[in-house]
């Protein structure tokens, strides 16, 4: 079997068993951090009191990157000078925009650039994925997803069951953790693609679970739905920038993320898709075409007949939203300047050091959801109080101390420390806060 999603040999932190429980070890490790000075990038919250909030959210909305106002602010200007020569002038013509966020978001993903876009938002992008990817047939027509998908995930599902005119019973086949057990077990996965065999048209799996923060090894997927004739894709919303990816050597076929979670662009931020390299220069593909996947080089001829681009742009349907871009391009720009490898290094650190505090000082009265092993989670810890005290109420003091996280019915408190810009004295700070609520 191929390694796990989340591994990279940056992954492995040799000082994770010489953790300490006291402040004193916590501000060490933030002295020798590496990354610390890309903290100095984001805007920091507030707490009611005036001091820094503990942002430990960027798993539903990363921070703000203190460039972003800077580049939304040159196109408002651009717009506001030239109007619509912006489409044209350089240094950043708007017809080319997206353009400037393709290699970024390749490397990110494991991708080369042809096979990624910027474009639309995740939902959009997956229902234009899955008219393209799922092709039933009598014989082979079902879909394999997780029984716990995120919401939209499952809706689009359906939906495009229902309008092929299929029974979404018979359709769709969800894989479920054993009884008594909340996390999926691989072996369960690899098992149900193997049942289906020659039924099964498509698989659409997460990088990581959006509740549990459970991370899948998406190479072993990919083989085992390519084994049996399935297409597989992914929803990335939970592992883009997060995790180390290798989607093109995975040879996934398709994969869609947002951007405004570990990815820092912003609210409703435009997400991203990948096309196989496979697949991306096939006119025979079905898909819903909209003008902009049209060839770039006679798009303006105006011509009834579609010819797509030989890329993932070719799934475009409508002209880039610039001042939507601009958050990304800054994002992406500190991505690359600290390397996806080394975040992930400094994640794997700063979440075990977590998990070290919670265990160590709150082990009685706690149970973490996520998996223990680094390899199968990214930032996110998952959290159940045990002592009847509920989750929403444990949520509301953690927040009105000072702390931003989020909570996900019906009763876990979800905990992100982000290495892009929290640190080691913010995730002690926050076990001292925790336990106190408690």
């Amino acid at each position: 079997m191929k390694e796990p999603v989340s591994s990279s040999r940056a992954t492995t932190d040799p000082g994770a068993s010489t953790f300490e429980a006291t402040h004193a070890h916590a501000l060490a490790r933030d002295r020798a951090d590496t990354l610390a000075r890309f903290r100095h990038e984001f805007a920091i919250p507030r707490h009611d009191d005036g001091s820094q909030a503990i942002y430990f959210c960027g798993d539903s909305l990363g921070l703000q990157p203190l460039r972003a106002e800077r580049y939304v602010v040159d196109e408002l200007h651009t717009w506001r000078d030239v109007a619509v020569r912006g489409h044209f002038e350089p240094p950043r013509p708007w017809l080319s925009y997206h353009e400037l966020v393709t290699d970024g978001l390749a490397r990110l993903v494991g991708a080369e650039p042809r096979e990624v876009v910027a474009m639309n938002s995740l939902t959009v992008n997956l229902h234009l994925m899955l008219a393209t990817f799922y092709r039933p047939t009598a014989a082979r027509f079902k879909i394999l997803m997780e029984d716990h998908a995120f919401p939209s995930d499952a809706y689009a599902v359906a939906s495009h069951v229902a309008t092929r005119g299929l029974d979404p019973d018979r359709a769709i086949v969800r894989v479920a953790p054993r009884p008594g057990e909340e996390r999926l077990n691989h072996d369960d996965i690899e098992a149900a693609i193997a049942r289906e065999g020659n039924a099964l048209a498509l698989v659409l799996w997460p990088g990581v679970q959006y509740y549990s923060g459970q991370a899948f090894d998406l190479a072993a997927i990919v083989a085992a739905g390519h084994r049996h004739g399935a297409r597989v894709g992914f929803d990335l919303a939970h592992a883009a920038g997060n995790l180390v990816l290798a989607l093109h050597d995975w040879h996934a076929d398709f994969a869609c993320w947002c951007s405004y979670k570990y990815m820092n662009a912003g609210p409703g931020a435009v997400a991203g898709c990948f096309v196989h390299a496979a697949h991306v220069a096939n006119r025979g593909l079905p898909r819903l075409a909209g003008w902009w996947g049209h060839d770039s080089a006679t798009r303006f001829r105006m011509g009834p007949d579609f010819d797509p681009m030989p890329t993932a742009d070719g799934w475009q349907l409508s002209n880039p939203p610039i001042l939507s871009l601009a958050p990304l391009r800054a994002s992406l720009e500190l991505f690359d300047e600290a390397g996806i490898a080394s975040l992930r290094a400094k994640s794997v650190t700063l979440t075990g050091f977590l998990e070290y505090l919670l265990n160590r000082r709150m082990g009685d009265q706690i149970e973490i959801v996520t998996p223990s092993d680094p390899e199968a989670r990214g930032c996110q810890l998952s959290i159940r109080v045990r002592s009847g005290l509920p989750g929403r109420e444990l949520h509301a003091r953690v927040e009105r101390a000072g702390v931003a996280c989020d909570f996900r019915e019906p009763n876990v408190v979800r905990v992100a420390p982000t290495p892009l810009y929290n640190t080691f004295d913010e995730v002690y700070r926050f076990v001292d806060i925790l336990a106190g609520c408690v």
